[in-house]
């Protein structure tokens, strides 16, 4: 029994190692090179983002995944564009409104004085 248990822990140890070795050597399948430390590909520019502009965001991968606080900072970002945009088509749209009850009532004015000359 004790040399089962000696043979499983050296063949755990020794995949562990080859595991390692080719991680080393092969990396994870990345399709980017990696950054160098400190350094992020994470840029969006100050004001009116565009689609292309998030399209073209690459995070930094990290051990399992993306760089949480880069991808966090991304999304706030897009949230308050979002909200700046729902915000002026909310005004455009008031002022729509109130143009055209405007033009309707300029329109009514035009049609009663006229319909009162003849």
């Amino acid at each position: 029994m004790a040399s089962a248990l000696i043979y499983l822990f050296v063949v755990l140890a020794v995949a562990a190692a080859v595991y390692l070795l080719a991680s080393l050597v092969f990396g994870r399948g990345e399709q980017l090179a990696p950054l160098p430390p400190g350094s992020t590909p994470t840029r969006l520019p100050s004001a009116d983002v565009e689609g292309s502009d998030v399209r073209a965001v690459r995070f930094q991968q990290v051990l399992r995944g993306y760089k949480v606080t880069e991808v966090d900072w991304v999304l706030d970002r897009l949230a308050g564009e979002l909200d700046e945009l729902h915000g002026r088509v909310a005004v455009l749209e008031r002022q729509l409104d109130v143009a055209g009850q405007e033009l309707d009532k300029a329109r009514s004015a035009v049609t009663e004085g006229g319909a009162g000359d003849e």
